[in-house]
């Protein structure tokens, strides 16, 4: 069964920049995997700190190898330095 995440992501105004490359990174290497079937990244307009992850997995096991994945991992790491709190992550199901 399809998986439907929204990541909400703030970024410390001082690493923006920094962080809004890693994200970019996260894209093209999550939209190679077998089980991404959409991995769009948003900025928010009002608030340029705010990055906001549109996703669809195949399923649940794609997704728990998405997130083994070095360059995944790699980025947790560095949350405390680039964010300002932890990322919201809501799975959701299409209701339209």
């Amino acid at each position: 069964m399809k998986i439907n995440l929204t990541v909400i992501i703030q970024s410390k105004s001082e690493y923006r920049a920094e962080l809004e490359l890693i994200l970019v990174n996260l894209v093209g290497q999550s939209r190679k995997e077998t089980a991404c079937l959409q991995y769009d990244l948003h900025q928010n307009s009002d608030d340029p700190n705010i990055f906001i992850f549109h996703e669809v997995w195949k399923n649940k096991e794609g997704l728990d190898l998405h997130n083994r994945q070095p360059y995944l991992l790699e980025f947790i790491q560095k949350t405390d330095l680039f964010l300002e709190k932890k990322p919201m992550i809501y799975k959701t199901s299409r209701i339209g």
